[in-house]
């Protein structure tokens, strides 16, 4: 399996509900600040409520890091309006839902599972380049955390600042970082 790390964000074009209307979102709406892709399976399931939920409540800190949040799934935005219209938890989203009913979209991130025409758990942190920079996917069994990924945008973002150093296990913003080079080899 060949990794979307590093590589470049593959044109796209759907639609989106988002604050109580309906848009068209394609990659270049992306480009100029750091984005995240967030797929999951299904509107009116289980776990994706509880993600989308934990994504909601973190959404102002990732404003105020520069990031935008899109949450990915193969419903079409009418199904987004309909269960933003029902759920309360997914009431508080305020980041545009995208639509992606061909899969398209959770093809080109490796996501989409055939047999069932849905996604599984995809994570994608994308720079202002258009450049992936972080691709996890999770089992549709495993729920993420949204102060996890909050934790490693901080991380992505000082690295790209900082290029000549790595942020070791568990960094959060404000610890020590690394400069890879000789003198470090065997002494960690």
């Amino acid at each position: 399996m060949e990794t979307l790390v590093n590589s470049q964000l593959k044109e796209f074009s759907v639609e989106a509900y988002h604050k109580d209307d309906f848009k068209t979102v394609t990659h270049e709406d992306l480009l100029g600040k750091w984005s995240i892709l967030f797929f999951y399976p299904a509107d009116f399931t289980f776990v994706c409520p509880t993600e989308l939920g934990d994504m909601a409540d973190k959404y102002e800190e990732f404003q105020k890091m520069g990031v935008e949040v899109y949450s990915v799934s193969t419903d079409t935005h009418f199904t987004h309006k309909a269960w933003h219209d029902t759920s309360e938890t997914i009431k508080k989203i305020n980041y545009p839902m995208l639509a992606d009913p061909t899969g398209k979209l959770t093809r080109d991130f490796g996501v989409h599972i055939e047999e069932a025409g849905l996604a599984y758990r995809g994570t994608f942190l994308i720079n202002p380049e258009g450049q992936i920079k972080l691709a996890e996917v999770n089992d549709n069994g495993i729920g993420r955390n949204a102060d996890e990924l909050l934790r490693k945008v901080r991380a992505a973002q000082y690295i790209a600042k900082n290029p000549n150093e790595v942020c070791p296990a568990k960094w959060e913003e404000g610890a020590e970082t690394l400069k890879p080079g000789l003198d470090l080899v065997g002494k960690i």
